[in-house]
């Protein structure tokens, strides 16, 4: 299948800017916003204050709690439960800032009160300055998250080995995370599983029990599932065509791309689309 569609300009191909946005309750319609596998272009860090549940990132789950920060490398897949107790921040990091951070994911456990508060300071001092309209607020704010990249670095060094980063060391999981990273290369072909699975030099059924055993999903419901967010987020954000939706999150034909939607979610594409904001044609 002809990759026509490489070309076209994509929700999350304008550059990011440095942005804190907070995570709270979210209603049941936009849960797809969250526990949808999907990925950004430049790096994020999740910062849970409260609450519990679960996180996947590169096909690893594991369970988060209070004071736990979660880095995210750019253009790498992730999904989180975010319920009605849960409450946090996700930081936007622009690409100039990447390097100052890690090249992979790194989930920190705060247990120390001190350690707690240092960090509640950092994120309340870059959000003051996010929000102020004193001249060179921004470049205040730009500096703020350098202290904060300097704080996640000091506590990577300070922090006993994490149970988390030994099930990152496994076979299955280096598998995995090879899987959804070509996932995210090429999820807007047509390839399947067994594609992949060939790339990858392993069996499908091989690919599958990894999953499964990583994050509890098949090969092909992650890959399924990061096709869904681009198709909810086109849907939501953008005016374009279903039928170009289709053929840009890797489906040969319109009718395929809307039975699996809905199948998925509960409305066909169009139903889906009418139910979000007004947005302008891209």
């Amino acid at each position: 299948m002809p990759n026509d569609f490489a070309q076209l300009p994509l929700p999350d191909a304008a550059p990011a800017t440095l942005a804190l946005q907070a995570l709270g309750q979210t209603p049941q319609a936009n849960r797809w916003r969250t526990e949808a596998m999907r990925s950004h272009a430049t790096p994020r860090l999740i910062f849970f204050a409260r609450g519990q549940g679960r996180i996947t990132v590169a096909g690893l789950t594991s369970g988060y709690g209070p004071n736990n920060l979660i880095f995210i490398p750019a253009r790498t897949m992730y999904g989180f439960e975010i319920g009605a107790a849960v409450f946090g921040q996700i930081l936007t990091l622009p690409a100039a800032m990447a390097a100052e951070w890690p090249d992979t994911p790194v989930h920190l456990r705060l247990r120390d009160v001190a350690g707690q508060k240092e960090l509640l300071a950092l994120i309340e001092g870059l959000e003051r300055e996010l929000q102020s309209s004193r001249p060179h607020s921004r470049r205040a704010a730009h500096y703020h998250a350098g202290l904060l990249s300097v704080f996640f670095a000091r506590q990577i060094a300070l922090q006993s080995i994490d149970p988390a980063l030994a099930r990152q060391q496994t076979s299955a999981a280096k598998l995995v995370a090879a899987y959804t990273g070509l996932i995210e290369r090429d999820f807007r072909s047509d390839h399947g599983v067994a594609d992949y699975a060939s790339e990858l030099g392993v069996t499908p059924t091989h690919l599958t029990r990894c999953c499964r055993q990583t994050c509890g999903q098949s090969a092909l419901g992650l890959l399924a599932d990061r096709r869904h967010f681009e198709a909810c987020t086109m849907l939501r954000d953008t005016k374009t065509p279903v039928q170009d939706i289709a053929s840009q999150t890797g489906f040969q034909s319109a009718a395929y791309f809307s039975r699996a939607f809905q199948a998925r979610a509960g409305v066909s594409p169009t139903t889906f689309r009418r139910a979000g904001p007004q947005v302008r044609s891209r």
